[in-house]
């Protein structure tokens, strides 16, 4: 369960900038909010929605936190143990590329809350911390500075050989868990089953790749035909590969190991065989198998992410979506949104959270104003990010037609169209 993150100089946020999912002590609708254990009362939103305008830098915070669980994850194995951090600072200064980025998560993993975080320039991680709250009390577990790293007293396992282990460029979590450090890999858990479902089409051999050992949730196929897809099953039919396919393929994986990116996630060579997919659809007298490639951007993108909303359902996990709406029907976002708001489907604790434009979803009844955040750019390109909560709004008011109307910020400023008739254009 995730709490907070925050970022500081990271793409296009300078400052530091905080999401909370802790549920602000609103009226009103519940929105199926999520005890937190340990606390006392305090529960947690299972979604958040983040709106603005294109090039607002919504994108861009969900960038931080990939990045954040990829510098946890891969750091130390992937890394070139030559090279630097592959941060992005912010660009539109001349102070930022000599300053560190930050990044916080306090996240609940095993019945525990937990507050990690790290510094970092592009050469080095330069600090690192990581605290545990068993009942409630803060617990020390390690500070690093540097190539230093200070451990508290009921710090478990081995310690001085991982520390020896570590590189500048990798966190000490990073290289505890990829030799089985049994108590920090507890903790990076919460970062290894996180979802993440981008905003790219998706190709039929992406969804091919994905679905290689026919591992397709029956209840995926079942969400697709209650939308009016028309589909109504699917065959999946096995092909060998051929050797220069399977060369080809090596190949390509090895170059996106060397420059692996904070989005990426590449855990399973090429195999020999693989899965065709076939969706069924019913025509008048009976059932057609189509090819992937004969189905629409939607249709492909709503089969591979629902399949992760599944899997993020059934196990408690986080999933991330950039942009929600692409190539989606309102209806369908809604129905997604509802299956972590209703706790009748969401009986785990999973939680959702989303980048968007479609202004309808704020019309939902079952959203709350601390599930709904904003994102802008000021004048000198700098995002920022805030919540609908920190604005006093009566019963009546309704989130979409402030937001249209620009009660809130984040929204697109509308230029003079004569420019572009004119020809006046700089």
């Amino acid at each position: 369960m995730l709490l907070r993150f925050e970022a500081a100089n990271i793409h296009s946020f300078a400052e530091l900038q905080e999401l909370s999912l802790v549920a602000s002590r609103l009226k009103g609708v519940e929105g199926g909010l999520l005890p937190i254990p340990g606390s006392t009362g305090l529960r947690a939103v299972p979604v958040a929605l983040i709106y603005g305008a294109n090039a607002s830098g919504k994108t861009n915070f969900v960038k931080a936190l990939m990045f954040m669980r990829s510098a946890i994850l891969f750091s130390h194995s992937q890394g070139n143990p030559l090279g630097g951090v592959p941060r992005k600072p912010f660009a539109l200064d001349e102070e930022s590329e000599a300053k560190p980025s930050h990044f916080e998560a306090e996240f609940v993993v095993g019945g525990c809350r937990y507050i990690f975080g790290f510094t970092c320039d592009s050469r080095s991680f330069l600090t690192e911390w990581l605290y545990a709250f068993p009942e409630g009390k803060r617990r020390k577990l390690y500070e690093r500075e540097g190539k230093n790293v200070d451990f508290g007293p009921t710090m478990l396992g081995a310690k001085k050989t991982l520390v020896e282990f570590m590189r500048s460029n990798s966190l000490f979590i990073s290289t505890a868990t990829q030799n089985d450090h049994e108590e920090l890999s507890e903790v990076v858990s919460f970062f290894r089953t996180m979802q993440y479902s981008g905003a790219v089409s998706v190709s039929p051999t992406t969804i091919t790749n994905t679905f290689k050992e026919g591992q397709i949730d029956p209840r995926t196929i079942t969400f697709l035909q209650s939308t009016g897809t028309g589909i109504v099953g699917l065959e999946q039919l096995e092909r060998e590969v051929s050797e220069q396919d399977m060369n080809l393929r090596s190949e390509i994986f090895a170059i996106a190991r060397k420059h692996i990116g904070e989005e990426a996630m590449i855990d399973d060579e090429p195999q020999g065989k693989e899965v065709e997919i076939q969706l069924l659809h019913q025509g008048a007298a009976k059932q057609y198998a189509l090819p992937l490639r004969f189905e629409s951007a939607g249709t492909r993108r709503l089969l591979l992410m629902m399949s992760k909303i599944l899997r993020a359902l059934d196990n408690g996990d986080l999933i991330i979506v950039d942009e929600l709406d692409a190539s989606l029907h309102t209806l369908v976002a809604e129905q997604i949104l509802e299956l972590f708001n209703n706790p009748e489907y969401n009986s785990k604790g999973a939680q959702l959270i989303a980048t968007t434009h479609d202004t309808n979803i704020l019309a939902c009844d079952f959203l709350r104003r601390d599930q709904i955040w904003l994102c802008e750019k000021d004048d000198f390109g700098v995002s920022h990010i805030f919540s609908l909560a920190d604005f006093k709004l009566r019963p009546t008011d309704r989130f979409e037609k402030g937001y249209l109307e620009g009660r809130f910020g984040a929204i697109p400023f509308a230029g003079d169209l004569k420019a572009l008739r004119e020809g006046d254009v700089p």
